[in-house]
């Protein structure tokens, strides 16, 4: 585990207390989760308790680790305004095992449904929820530390988990993140993952790395639709050529077809749908390979090769929707760096998960009360105004300026 801070905190640190009303009911739901087993009624530590804690530490930028959760903990206006009481240290660390993260997807997907739809292009032709699905690596060992890898029980190491999220593009918010080990096999897979996750009515829009017939079809038969981006060297029979518009040219695409995949296949290993790929032109790109455990990813010959069964919707709206993926990628930016998912408090799963739902509750409800999507500005003048450090008129004036930005871009 990544060293605590040693620096004590003081109650004048922990202020604003009340604007946490509201969530505290949101999150009361919660109090009796992982209480089964406690039959005599002796824990100390609810999960509500717990997530507050978390809520605490991701708002308050002088709470920096789980030992400040636990000293802010014993403050009586903590405890008056929270509701919660005093928790050790080894309540806080070892209770999250118990604590079922389920339920916050659900608080989650409650809040993500009261943002509003907006986005510039009419996308009412697709007439589904679409849902971009990628997953990002968070170290459970602080990077800055640079700590060896962590042992296990059973002999093997892991430093790292995989967040594999839903993300509702036209609202701009996740709707689901699944929380697996970053080795990208078995269960883990980001294939296997969706193929688990998979609900209807939504268009689903991935790279390339979620190219398996297996999925499309296991998609298509839920009652949903894909966009997905096929590989440069896929192999497949044109079956129809499809005519451009005036429309589809100038959104860039080269090419729509009706095509056969899978022929060298058994029936049972193919697309069991019609398949239709939209060609647009891109920027040629070279990998440079692999650097600091990433990669720039594979080559691209300057066209993007897009699979889709949406056979009735203008090819420029399929180009437009799967470059929509790309807000996922400046989520999991902005995820990262505005609510310290990069320092996690906990290495235990359900820690992870719990802290990945509650910085997307955080999210959500700057959202929600603002008007805007968060970003370090805003997020740094709300911790700023929750300190005391900043007036509300300031921290008004600061929302009001993005407000009028993003209408300028739109």
């Amino acid at each position: 585990m990544v060293a605590e801070s040693a620096k004590e905190l003081k109650p004048s640190d922990i202020r604003g207390l009340k604007h946490f009303r509201s969530v505290r009911e949101l999150l009361s739901r919660l109090h009796d989760n992982g209480c089964a087993r406690d039959k005599p009624g002796n824990r100390d530590l609810h999960m509500d308790e717990y997530c507050l804690g978390v809520l605490l530490f991701l708002y308050n930028p002088l709470v920096t680790s789980l030992r400040a959760i636990q000293q802010a903990s014993g403050f009586a206006n903590v405890q008056k305004k929270l509701g919660i009481k005093r928790a050790s240290l080894g309540s806080l660390s070892e209770s999250v095992s118990v604590f079922d993260p389920e339920p916050l997807k659900e608080i989650a997907s409650q809040l993500a449904a009261q943002v509003p739809v907006g986005h510039g292009t009419d996308f009412s032709a697709i007439n589904q929820q679409i849902t971009a699905v990628d997953g990002s690596v968070f170290d459970t060992v602080a990077r800055v530390a640079e700590l060896a890898w962590m042992p296990l029980a059973n002999g093997k190491q892991k430093r790292a988990y995989r967040l594999h999220t839903h993300f509702e593009v036209l609202r701009g918010v996740p709707s689901r993140i699944d929380v697996t080990s970053a080795n990208p096999k078995g269960d883990a897979d980001e294939r296997a993952v969706l193929l688990r996750t998979i609900e209807s009515d939504r268009c689903y829009v991935t790279d390339r790395g979620y190219a398996k017939f297996a999925l499309w079809n296991a998609i298509v038969d839920k009652g949903s639709s894909y966009v997905c981006r096929a590989r440069d060297n896929s192999a497949y029979e044109i079956v129809e050529e499809l005519p451009l518009n005036a429309e589809d040219i100038a959104e860039g695409v080269l090419s729509d077809q009706i095509v056969e995949l899978g022929k060298d296949r058994t029936e049972a290993n193919r697309p069991n749908h019609k398949v239709r790929i939209v060609i647009v032109e891109s920027s040629p790109h070279t990998s440079r390979g692999k650097y600091r455990g990433g990669s720039t990813g594979p080559s691209s010959d300057g066209k993007l090769r897009i699979a889709t069964n949406l056979l009735d919707v203008p090819a420029e709206l399929i180009s437009k929707i799967y470059r929509l993926r790309w807000l996922i990628e400046l989520f999991f930016r902005m995820f990262k760096g505005l609510f310290g998912c990069r320092h996690l408090l906990s290495t235990k799963q359900n820690g992870v998960e719990i802290q990945a739902y509650m910085a997307i509750i955080a999210c959500l409800l700057i959202l929600i009360y603002t008007g805007v999507s968060p970003n370090k500005r805003l997020y740094e003048a709300i911790c700023f105004y929750l300190l005391g450090w900043a007036e509300l008129e300031e921290l008004e004036a600061i929302i009001e300026k993005q407000r009028a930005a993003v209408q300028k871009k739109s």
